[in-house]
């Protein structure tokens, strides 16, 4: 069970650095206004919604303790990224869009790292 767990946290962690990464390589784009999100932000974030919910049942299953209140304030933060960048796929954003979905990104990993 402890390799299944280890795979698919890597795969969540790749999904965080699609999602993350999308957001920093429009940095640039911002102060034009043409920041874009992309493809590659929308798999993130559908990445780390999918193997974070088999992270859950994988540690349950293995018998490991988890902390629900964290998991689930995880799952709100990743459903306001995951509808930000739904409804904007493909589309130029305000700063404050890009803004919001690389600040709760941030968030989430300070939350799965700190709490």
């Amino acid at each position: 069970m402890g390799v299944a767990i280890d795979l698919v946290l890597a795969l969540h962690i790749i999904g965080i650095a699609a999602l993350l990464g999308g957001v920093l390589a429009q940095v640039r784009a911002l102060g034009a206004g043409e920041a874009l999100v992309t493809p590659g932000m929308l798999h993130g974030a559908a990445t780390m919604l999918v193997t974070g919910l088999a992270l859950v049942g994988l540690n349950q299953a293995d018998d490991q303790e988890v902390d629900n209140t964290k998991i689930a304030v995880k799952l709100a933060l990743l459903v306001v990224i995951s509808v930000l960048v739904y409804i904007n796929r493909g589309e130029k954003v305000s700063s404050a869009i890009m803004g919001t979905i690389g600040l709760l990104t941030v968030a989430n990993i300070v939350i799965a790292t700190v709490w």
